[in-house]
């Protein structure tokens, strides 16, 4: 009775923490100014890709050494970090997997997983599509995989044939929908013989020169092409910071940035743009087209930044420390 009584009070003084680390961010001040040179190599999920893209923006006008971004996927920009070792930064649209962390380790690197935001995947169609605004992830399936013409999906729908835009397989985009539509087989959604690009603007534009087309990007996308696209609800929710943040939407997904202490340490200026990074991203994610982090994986971020400066964390990461068995989600109730 003790250890349960001394268990709720560290969750209660925990989420407390989280929620005041959250506000006042609970990292060193800096200023870029301090930063003019030095790289800072970034690669990655193209999905993260416009978020970074904003973050180095900022960090730029403010007088740091100009951030490098390429948007190359999630998969290849996990390869150039872990086993390639050149990226200082990996943007990713989907957690590291364990092959990649051993990847990592032979070439000395232990990534550290920074969560930056939320998105929801946004399924599109064409402006110009009539006749669907509603699906299910049974029909979902169904689309990008073995129907030939939207009536195979619903009778009422046109005897049309159906043009597919999805993401390249190297992206964190394509990995999430495989996982969350076909239990991971990539086998249904290749065998349809979608168009494939790891440029989602390339997709956004096939996508909105048809009304039988039909494809999937991070939300950011969808907003900057909202004039020509639809974005579906899915199983009649809609994609919103309420619905993302509740776990409503079927399509919810985090979104990350990895580093590596050694990396951090021997590259003040890498420090100090993640630093950055997380002290200010959740003024720009909305605008920017996607969701804030829960408050309590927003807290585990920051702490994973002041654990790898020598700085003992005082949000989530100290509740997963106490208990190992807890998430990088929420603290369980």
């Amino acid at each position: 009775m003790h250890k349960l009584r001394l268990a709720l009070v560290l969750l209660v003084i925990v989420t407390v923490l989280a929620i005041t680390l959250a506000d006042d961010h609970g990292l060193p001040e800096l200023d870029p100014l301090d930063y003019p040179e030095g790289a800072i190599i970034t690669a990655g999920s193209s999905t993260v890709f416009p978020l970074s893209e904003r973050m180095a923006e900022l960090w730029t006008d403010a007088g740091g050494g100009a951030p490098s971004i390429a948007s190359i996927g999630s998969g290849a920009g996990f390869e150039r970090f872990c086993v390639e070792g050149e990226t200082d930064i990996s943007n990713a649209s989907r957690a590291i997997t364990d092959s990649e962390r051993e990847s990592c380790a032979t070439t000395g690197r232990d990534p550290i997983e920074f969560r930056i935001g939320t998105d929801a995947l946004a399924v599109t169609v064409s402006a110009e599509n009539e006749f669907v605004s509603d699906i299910t992830m049974d029909e979902l399936a169904l689309i990008f995989s073995s129907a030939d013409t939207w009536s195979d999906v619903r009778a009422e729908w046109p005897d049309q044939a159906i043009q597919r835009f999805i993401p390249g397989t190297d992206s964190g985009t394509f990995d999430y929908f495989v996982e969350a539509v076909f239990d991971k087989a990539e086998a249904p959604i290749l065998g349809a013989n979608p168009q494939l690009s790891e440029d989602d603007n390339v997709l956004a534009q096939g996508i909105s020169g048809s009304p039988y087309a039909i494809g999937f990007f991070g939300y950011a996308y969808y907003e900057a092409n909202g004039d020509s696209l639809i974005i579906l609800s899915i199983d009649g929710i809609e994609a919103s910071e309420r619905t993302t943040a509740d776990g409503s939407y079927p399509l919810a997904r985090p979104l990350y940035i990895y580093s590596d202490a050694g990396i951090m340490s021997e590259k003040p200026h890498v420090n100090a743009f993640i630093n950055f990074y997380l002290t200010h991203v959740n003024e720009e994610v909305v605008d920017v087209g996607y969701f804030p982090a829960s408050t309590y994986a927003f807290s585990v971020a920051i702490d994973y930044w002041r654990i790898a400066n020598g700085l003992a964390p005082i949000g989530g990461a100290a509740l997963d420390l106490a208990d190992p068995n807890e998430t990088a989600d929420e603290p369980s109730e």
